[in-house]
């Protein structure tokens, strides 16, 4: 039983070459991640607080979102912000994501480039899929990286 639920279990991880300070790319995402529908509209159609404080631990999200041509609701909690070291955890309560997994656990953490202007953001996803016909999230992981990309050009353009 123990190797069977192993194979459910799975870490995926990426970075995305930004151009836009840690600080902004951190703000956008934890602080104003209701402006991420504007900046990225092929993607994120909304973001809304459902409960809480706008980037405070415990705040309860609500997203809706364009994921392989499909439109979709994801409800999420912040489970922990480190304005400090420009990271912050989420983790998936209620929509479409659940259909396929168990849990899920989003980490995203923005670090500076050394020698050279920019920054790197690290997303880090920990899942448990409900079986083994579910797909391991890559194209989540990929959507990702495009709304990292538009986040960072939005970013500079504001400089």
């Amino acid at each position: 039983m123990a190797e069977e639920a192993s194979s459910l279990v799975g870490i995926l991880e990426t970075t995305v070459d930004l151009k836009c300070s840690t600080e902004k790319f951190h703000d956008m995402l934890v602080g104003r991640p209701h402006h991420v529908s504007n900046v990225s509209p092929s993607y994120i159609q909304g973001c809304e607080l459902h409960e809480g404080e706008m980037g405070q631990v415990g705040a309860i999200i609500v997203w809706n979102y364009v994921h392989d041509g499909e439109a979709k609701v994801l409800k999420e909690r912040i489970e922990s912000v480190d304005p400090e070291n420009n990271r912050a955890t989420y983790r998936v309560l209620e929509g479409d994501l659940m259909k396929e997994y168990k849990s899920f656990v989003l980490t995203f953490q923005v670090t500076p480039k050394e020698g050279e202007p920019g920054s790197i953001a690290h997303w880090h996803f920990e899942y448990e899929k409900i079986n083994d016909e579910v797909a391991h999230p890559e194209t989540l992981l990929q959507f990702a990286v495009e709304v990292s990309k538009e986040i960072d050009e939005h970013l500079l353009s504001e400089e």
